[in-house]
């Protein structure tokens, strides 16, 4: 529950009538009942506005995708600064964000004692920075949850929230053991692999093909390896919620299978809505996640929501950080390339990447967006809408993978966390529901795997 100062309150709406402007999306699948039917009936742009902005300060608002950078976790550069991150105290207070599921994040080297030992290293250092900002930096102003009752509790008492997420068991190594280590430092979920094949399970990019048609990453376990298998049975065993977000087709169809506990997406979408982003999901994995009782957490991430719409922006819009990135004699990348960079030198180039985006932003309404509309909340809702439609609304989420690579017109960081509620309040959401989406369906998902992981438990 968001606690406003009245002045933030009237900045918000003021930020929630310029997103007014805007054409209203179509109808939602949900109909209002009641009391909120009619007043939705009745009320002007400018109430349902206030309604909207109600709302959002009531309910528990949960990002279960937000990527971290050590170097913000300082004593001289943290989240209780207003960094040039898409996610730190200040815009989370700005933005109503309750809870930040903060991301272990590694990417996929090579399968060795040498990569693993890295792997580890760069996990139990995210580790560490959560817990310092937590326990250390900044314990009167957030706090890090285990449970959903610690949610509730440390909301209550006007604090934000942290969750930890693991992206990529890649860290595990071949111990098996560190599953609970990793649940012992708080992870509350992990997903088998990543933007790669790991030791666990084959990843979504192997149905990358080249100019000929030919895989350029071979699977190599036609879904789960052996020790994903008993992985899997380590993560029902100690409250980690299974995360199919990265993994291939076929490995998450064995995993929702073979999980004793449901299972999450942390951070996707439907791919009936945009087929060829391979990160999304299939609509037979949507109805086995819900069918399992697992919720889908759909994901504010441009190119996934509108591949189109966001490749013809993005060509307009990178003639003009061209531009800028020249005048700067700084030489632009590909996302994949300055991904597969080492840290440091990935960091060097985010940073000098912002500078051109700074540089650009006052323009960009002007020359890019006029030419070329961005994908915005309407589209992200459109992903809610659908998979609310078809696999109920008590297995879909919302999660926006900010700081890594997340981020939409309108909700591009943290301070704009309410705009998605204005969203779903004019499509006819209620609040109950909005509740539900917002951070009521994961937190039963939760709930459900600690309850098997007691169970697992008591019986040993």
């Amino acid at each position: 529950m968001s606690i406003y100062s009245t002045s933030i309150k009237f900045a918000l709406l003021s930020g929630a009538l310029l997103l007014s402007a805007c054409d209203s999306a179509t109808d939602s699948p949900m109909a209002s009942d009641g009391a909120e039917e009619q007043a939705a009936a009745t009320e002007t742009e400018e109430q349902m506005l206030a309604r909207a902005m109600e709302i959002h300060e009531r309910v528990i608002t949960l990002d279960t995708h937000d990527d971290i950078n050590v170097n913000n976790f300082t004593e001289e550069v943290n989240y209780t600064m207003d960094t040039d991150s898409q996610v730190n105290l200040p815009k989370m207070e700005a933005g109503g964000l309750d809870v930040a599921f903060f991301i272990v994040y590694t990417g996929q080297g090579e399968l060795t004692e040498e990569g693993y030992a890295a792997a580890y290293e760069n996990a139990m250092a995210k580790f560490n920075a959560i817990h310092w900002l937590t326990g250390v930096m900044a314990p009167d102003r957030i706090g890090l949850a285990l449970t959903s009752e610690d949610v509730r509790r440390i909301d209550g008492e006007g604090r934000k929230v942290a969750m930890i997420g693991i992206e990529n068991a890649y860290p595990v190594g071949l111990d098996l053991g560190r599953i609970k280590e990793f649940a012992d430092m708080g992870a509350r979920y992990m997903s088998l692999a990543h933007n790669g094949h790991s030791q666990f399970a084959d990843s979504n990019t192997g149905e990358r093909v080249d100019a000929d048609g030919n895989p350029t990453e071979p699977w190599l376990y036609n879904g789960l390896s052996d020790l994903g298998k008993q992985a899997l049975v380590e993560m029902n065993k100690y409250g980690i919620m299974v995360d199919v977000s990265h993994p291939s087709y076929e490995a998450n169809k064995q995993a929702i299978e073979l999980s004793k506990a449901p299972v999450i997406a942390s951070h996707s979408s439907a791919r009936a809505l945009s087929s060829a982003v391979s990160r999304n999901l299939e609509d037979d994995l949507l109805q086995a996640i819900a069918a399992k009782g697992g919720v889908v957490q759909t994901v504010a991430f441009a190119s996934y929501l509108d591949r189109d719409k966001h490749n013809a922006m993005v060509e307009v819009r990178d003639r003009l950080y061209a531009e800028i990135a020249q005048g700067m004699g700084f030489e632009l990348m590909s996302f994949r390339e300055a991904f597969s960079l080492p840290e440091a030198e990935r960091d060097a180039y985010i940073a000098r990447y912002r500078q051109v985006q700074e540089f650009a932003e006052p323009r960009l309404e002007a020359e890019v967006y006029s030419v070329a509309p961005p994908v915005d909340v309407k589209d992200f809702v459109d992903h809610i809408d659908y998979m609310v439609n078809f696999i109920g609304l008590d297995h879909v989420g919302i999660s926006s993978d900010f700081d890594g690579g997340g981020g939409i017109y309108e909700w591009d960081d943290a301070s704009e966390t309410h705009n998605v509620t204005i969203e779903l309040v004019r499509r006819g959401y209620t609040e109950e529901q909005i509740a539900q989406l917002w951070s009521g369906n994961l937190l039963r998902v939760l709930d459900e795997v600690q309850a098997v992981s007691a169970e697992i438990l008591a019986g040993e």
